[in-house]
């Protein structure tokens, strides 16, 4: 089994920011991809940035330029740097990692709130 526990979300004003970070931990041979989607209420569970092992990022075009993702592959962290944040951006946040065990599975986080007031 896989465990992701994220962190850092919260309430913040409009054009404020916030950092969250997700650990992983468990058996695993490898992490492939990390990365976060959100779900605001009714709404589905929307990509939000994910990044490879090599580096590579990809971001929801609503987040490009105010939201950063990096990991620590050493430390198996991911973080989600999010400056400028809006009302819009509030929802919940998941982290999800692509790991290789025998097989290659995707485990999932608990989700954490993110609120942004205007």
């Amino acid at each position: 089994q896989v465990q992701l526990v994220e962190s850092g979300g919260g309430l913040v004003q409009s054009g404020g920011s916030l950092r969250l970070s997700c650990a992983a931990s468990g058996r695993f041979f490898s992490i492939n991809a990390m990365g976060w989607y959100r779900q605001a209420p009714g709404k589905e569970r929307d990509l939000v940035a994910k990044i490879t092992n090599g580096g590579s990022t990809n971001y929801a075009d609503s987040v490009k330029g105010r939201f950063t993702a990096s990991r620590d592959n050493a430390k198996n962290t991911l973080d989600l740097q999010m400056n400028s944040l809006k009302p819009e951006d509030t929802a919940d946040y998941y982290c999800y990692a692509d790991v290789t065990q025998l097989t290659r599975n995707i485990y999932w986080g608990k989700g954490i709130q993110v609120t942004v007031s205007s």
